[in-house]
């Protein structure tokens, strides 16, 4: 695509200063926009918006006018998106659908739970009559039938959670995949030995493949014995063992680290707490002797310090 000067034509600016007056786009709106349109328009709600959201790659190509309404029902929202062009461009349709798709995600970051309508529409002051392109986007697709069934429709789905695990063995190089994706989040994994094992067994997948599988479990799954399923799948598969015993052995010692890293944890806390169960007491016996040798009596250094008779009369030694 040629660039073109970032500069706004005189027809682009001229335009853009009347458009942005309220009053003057509310008489516009009344003029040009189909009434099975404008009837929904609450065109006394009119708030200019700002066309920010244009990248910034494309606004040299126009001047932009978006303003924000409500409906007459009082609910909802609608964008009026006005394009300006002197100069007929055969791919406008579909960046007004980009403007428009733009404006929408806006409206959804701005807190609303609903896409507005965005109603775009082109105005066309160029020297070459009529203007040549059509505006409706499906019409810049090889086949607009098709492409209207499609995004006139549900877009195609596919709910794994509901796809019966029979059904799914069949599916080929995807089966172990949608698989494990299923059953992902489950405690007991050890359930799907048998079923990835035959998959595995089949010789769908590479074995670069079938570590990224493993990998995949062991990062995302919730398996309480993740190292005991890699094992039986290591015996289960022979031409995949080598490589499912090694990730099987990396987490046994990766097991073994963790319990000496624990061990050393717990005796250190262990020591702390004895050695400061220890300092405490040492620092009893000798308050106790500092309260003895200044004449205060047994029973009552006892009452103060916690200590019991045979304690005290250690320090006499």
């Amino acid at each position: 695509m040629k660039k073109k000067n970032t500069t706004p034509t005189p027809h682009d600016a001229t335009f853009r200063q009347f458009l942005t007056r309220p009053e003057v786009a509310r008489d516009f709106m009344e003029i040009h926009l189909p009434a099975e349109l404008r009837d929904i328009c609450d065109l006394g709600t009119l708030k200019l918006e700002s066309g920010s959201f244009v990248e910034d790659d494309l606004r040299q190509y126009f001047s932009d006018v978006l303003y924000s309404l409500k409906t007459t029902a009082g609910d909802g929202y609608i964008h009026v998106l006005v394009e300006h062009q002197s100069t007929p461009d055969k791919h406008m349709a579909f960046r007004l659908i980009r403007y428009a798709v733009a404006a929408m995600q806006r409206h959804l970051e701005a807190g609303h739970k609903k896409l507005p309508l965005v109603i775009p529409v082109l105005f066309y002051t160029g020297k070459r009559s009529p203007y040549p392109y059509s505006t409706r986007w499906l019409d810049e697709f090889d086949d607009p039938s098709l492409a209207g069934k499609l995004y006139g429709a549900a877009f195609p789905l596919i709910d794994v959670t509901v796809i019966p695990d029979d059904e799914i063995m069949g599916h080929r190089s995807m089966a172990a995949l949608t698989l494990l994706q299923k059953h992902i989040h489950q405690r007991d994994i050890a359930a799907l030995t048998d079923r990835l094992a035959t998959l595995l067994m089949a010789d769908y997948l590479s074995s670069s493949q079938v570590m990224v599988l493993i990998h995949y479990l062991l990062q995302a799954g919730e398996s309480a014995d993740s190292e005991a399923f890699v094992r039986e799948l290591a015996q289960r598969v022979p031409q995949h063992g080598d490589a499912l015993m090694t990730i099987a052995q990396q987490l046994e010692q990766k097991g073994i680290e963790k319990g000496i890293e624990q061990g050393i944890e717990q005796g250190i806390e262990k020591g702390i707490q004895l050695g400061e169960q220890r300092g405490i007491e040492k620092g009893k016996l000798e308050v106790a002797r500092t309260m003895l040798q200044n004449g205060i009596d047994r029973s009552t250094v006892m009452k103060m310090t916690g200590l019991t008779e045979n304690e005290l009369a250690q320090l006499r030694h």
